[in-house]
């Protein structure tokens, strides 16, 4: 497979993922089970701690380490991870509040498909400034890491497509419908990668920066959002169970590709 074709599977795939979660409106009657959905969620959550690291944070610093931060290059990177967090928390404030005042009457399910459509703005971002690294980096080794991140970006990506068109079939009683808020939810990945990509490919100087921003949204997102929303309801064991296999997996798909 070409550097390009990897790159288009690399955008692709995280929102054909999203489309396949929401594809199971189509196919499970009573949603997912708690536990099954702690696991699914948990997994997720392995996935994106160990992705934020190998192909995020490591990359970030080795960057900088090669140029002038020589052993300092923690303090920079440490600053952007923290701004990361703290950029998605302002945001995420921005439009809860926004939602508060402007939509009173929202259901529980638009306001589980609004979080979750604002989430997938980081993960866009992020496997865009993995595949801008790997082209500026160039060979495979790169290009496998920013594809193994993708990949696990759209696992993910999975359980949030069906956790919000699930939910949605029984408010509209339409299952098209709940298809399409299921699949709505994951659009703005591929069009935040390509943004996160250009970014990235001309914006050389600011790279590890990036990466560094894109993990701190992501861990931010990792423990504000998926692991509580995973041990709501008695499972925290099967969510934690999820975290390491997650974990596990990612990091040894990087290392062994990367």
């Amino acid at each position: 497979m070409s550097y390009v074709w990897m790159t288009v599977f690399g955008f692709g795939f995280i929102f054909l993922m999203t489309t396949l979660g929401a594809a199971l409106v189509y196919v499970v009657k009573d949603g997912l089970s708690p536990r099954v959905n702690a696991l699914f969620l948990g997994f997720a959550s392995g996935v994106m701690l160990a992705a934020s690291v190998w192909s995020l944070l490591l990359p970030a610093l080795e960057q900088l380490e090669g140029v002038k931060w020589a052993k300092f290059a923690f303090f920079p990177i440490s600053l952007w991870f923290i701004v990361g967090g703290v950029l998605f928390l302002f945001l995420d404030k921005i439009t809860a509040k926004k939602r508060k005042n402007e939509g009173k009457g929202f259901s529980k399910s638009l306001k589980l498909f609004l979080a979750v459509t604002l989430h997938n703005v980081p993960e866009g971002l992020a496997v865009g400034f993995a595949f801008g690294a790997a082209w500026h980096l160039g060979g495979i080794g790169a290009f496998a890491t920013a594809l193994t991140f993708a990949l696990g970006i759209g696992i993910q990506n999975f359980p949030e497509g069906a956790a919000i068109a699930l939910p949605m079939r029984g408010e509209l009683q339409n299952k098209n419908k709940a298809f399409l808020f299921g699949m709505g939810s994951g659009i703005v990945e591929p069009i935040f990668a390509l943004i996160g990509f250009f970014l990235s490919a001309h914006l050389q100087t600011f790279q590890p920066y990036l990466l560094a921003l894109a993990a701190g949204a992501m861990v931010f997102v990792v423990a504000e959002d998926i692991i509580p929303e995973g041990t709501k309801q008695d499972t925290s064991t099967l969510c934690a169970v999820g975290v390491m296999v997650g974990f596990a997996v990612m990091m040894a798909l990087d290392v062994a590709l990367g």
